[in-house]
């Protein structure tokens, strides 16, 4: 299968479509609002280039899941855009290619590029797909801290909704630190479970430099049997001025009543303080 630029394609269409239109606008910004338009006429012309398909239809002649997505897979390793039809026919074909992508995400052929999994991934999100939620979930089990593969997958199991809960409930044990705090920001969305409790208080305790965070999670899990910690960590003469406004908030979102306290001594205080002097 071929790998058609069509992003130069449409520059080139583009430029001739300038060169022959151009002057029937009145500055260069009307010229850029149109431009909407004059993709869809590229999209909807016949092109030699296409043996007289348009750019639009091109791809919608194929249905066949593994051509489909081996073929998004060799313009990642060509490092050539991946077309936009292309990825529209892969989620018009639907669950053949939802199982597909999944296969390629389970592949370790290092052949397959980042791009092309971390396109494979926003394929599936897309698509509202499911199948995938085990494996992002086991990604996450001895993750580092950065890893944009498996950020890009806690996305997706976000938005999956409860169904991802149980589940990670059952391996949230097996996993190192960075997987459980990345876990933890899915499951405090569902409050009322213990472990999920004690493992945000935990972390809550072990983080003093990103108190801010663990006390945002238990604000949303609701349960003021934190407020003790959140209370004692706002009440701590180290206690940073930005960490403090999330404390502030978690504390009165579950019914009490934060310490008042000054930060003129705060560098980050004062830095506020003078923005809000400017405005």
């Amino acid at each position: 299968m071929k790998c058609i630029n069509f992003d130069d394609k449409f520059a080139a269409f583009t430029a001739q479509w300038v060169k022959e239109h151009g002057s029937e606008y009145r500055n260069y910004d009307a010229m850029e609002a149109d431009m909407p338009r004059i993709y869809m006429m590229f999209l909807n012309t016949p092109a030699k280039w296409l043996d007289g398909v348009t750019p639009g239809a091109y791809f919608s002649q194929y249905e066949d899941a593994k051509d489909l997505v081996d073929w998004m897979v060799e313009y990642c390793r060509r490092e050539i855009p991946v077309p936009d039809m292309l990825l529209e026919q892969i989620q018009a074909v639907g669950k053949p290619c939802e199982k597909r992508l999944l296969a390629l995400l389970k592949d370790e052929d290092e052949g397959i590029t980042e791009e092309a999994r971390m396109t494979a991934i926003g394929l599936l999100r897309d698509m509202e797909s499911t199948l995938p939620k085990m494996l992002y979930i086991t990604w996450q089990l001895n993750r580092e801290d950065h890893d944009d593969l498996a950020d890009n997958a806690l996305d997706s199991l976000r938005e999956m909704g409860a169904v991802v809960v149980q589940p990670m409930l059952q391996e949230l044990p097996r996993a190192n630190r960075a997987g459980q705090e990345a876990l933890l920001d899915v499951l405090v969305n569902y409050p009322g479970n213990q472990q999920v409790f004690d493992l945000a208080v935990r972390l809550f305790k072990e983080n003093p430099m990103r108190r801010a965070l663990f006390a945002s999670y238990l604000g949303k899990l609701g349960d003021d049997r934190a407020l003790p910690v959140l209370m004692e960590a706002a009440e701590d003469e180290k206690c940073r001025y930005m960490d403090f406004i999330e404390l502030r908030s978690a504390i009165e979102s579950l019914g009490g009543e934060a310490p008042k306290r000054e930060f003129f001594e705060d560098a980050e205080y004062d830095a506020l303080r003078s923005m809000e002097g400017e405005d």
